[in-house]
């Protein structure tokens, strides 16, 4: 288990140790994340596409059921392709 303790400044800021900026492959410019579970705080790496966007990508029409024929490989990376064009017209 990796555990490091670092100081917060009076801006607020505070410097990841090189453990961790090593464990998490974080380069200048990474985004790191913030979340809240019960009472503790959890950092971790940023990424661009959460699992809930795949879903969605992947599963526009809805939740998947028992009922609806598998999607082939092609089918789901074409629905990947789709989102992330729509979701990115406007940049």
């Amino acid at each position: 288990m990796l555990k490091s303790q670092t100081k917060l400044t009076s801006q607020g800021q505070v410097s990841v140790p090189a453990s961790v900026r090593h464990f998490l492959h974080l380069i200048p410019g990474s985004v790191l994340e913030w979340t809240q579970e019960g009472d503790r705080i959890v950092v971790q790496r940023a990424t661009r596409h959460s699992t809930l966007d795949a879903h969605q990508a992947l599963f526009s029409e809805g939740t998947p059921s028992d009922a609806a024929p598998p999607k082939t490989l092609a089918e789901l990376k074409q629905g990947i392709r789709q989102h992330v064009r729509h979701r990115h017209a406007g940049d």
